[in-house]
Parts: structure tokens; C-alpha cells; sequence
């Protein structure tokens, strides 16, 4: 499903107000926008707290894209003994550590038993900001 928008030219400000332009530039697919490879994205919808400094709420819709092989210091969607987890990953020499973006929360050591896949790489995050 295609689902063209139309597209300002002139960024809008977000301090001081200035003139608005009335044309609009292009139409912008959000598809072909924020989905890099189709085959291999998804979207999840967020449960909890635990990367609110991050900018990611609860209620918030990812777009995840397991093409992505590259995880170091990303966002990513991990499967941890059987659960899905939303970190951010850390690898040092041969540690591995998901940390949470929200002090409340403690980092996540991934030692050699534990079951655990990156699932994907967090690409972006929606969520509505009048809730």
C-alpha cells in the first residue's frame, strides 16, 4: 500500500515562527521513507519503560530491520532466553551487554548460556505526541 503525502519545501521552525510557504514540494512515500529493505522489516509495537531516554514510549510502534548486521551501540529487538527485550547493544571485547535507557533499569549481561539472537535493528520509532 502506497501512501503518498505531500511533502513541504521550507523546513518549518520549531522556535521563532516565520512565514509559510504554500506549495507543497513533492509527495512523500513513507514506505520508500523509512522502509529500507521491505523483505526484511516489521514493526512492534513497545511494552514498558525501560527506554524512555531514548525516546521510545510504551505504546510506540517500531520499525525493525533484521537486514541490518551491524548492532554496536544500536537499538535493537533481542530475543533473550526465549523473551523479547528493546535495548541498546554493547559489545567490549567479548562481553556483551543490552542496556536499558532508563536509570531505573539495570544492564543485561548476555553470558556464554544464555539462548540470545538480535532479532533486528531498531530503524524508527512512532509514536503520537498529544497521548
Amino acid at each position: 500500500m502506497n501512501c503518498k503525502i505531500p511533502l513541504f519545501s521550507t523546513p518549518v521552525p520549531a522556535g521563532f515562527p516565520s512565514s509559510a510557504d504554500d506549495f507543497v514540494e513533492d509527495e512523500l512515500d513513507l514506505n520508500q521513507f523509512l522502509i529500507k529493505q521491505k523483505d526484511s522489516t516489521f514493526f512492534i509495537r513497545v511494552n514498558g519503560d525501560s527506554m524512555i531516554n531514548a525516546g521510545i514510549f510504551a505504546g510506540d510502534i517500531l520499525i525493525v530491520d533484521r537486514s541490518i548486521k551491524e548492532f554496536q551501540e544500536k537499538i535493537v529487538v533481542a530475543v533473550l532466553d526465549g523473551d523479547f527485550t528493546i535495548k541498546r547493544f554493547v559489545k567490549r571485547g567479548n562481553r556483551i551487554c543490552l542496556l536499558p535507557e532508563n536509570k531505573d533499569y539495570q544492564a543485561i549481561d548476555i553470558s556464554s548460556a544464555s539462548d540470545f539472537e538480535v532479532w533486528g535493528v531498531v530503524t524508527t520509532v512512532i509514536h503520537n505526541v498529544n497521548n
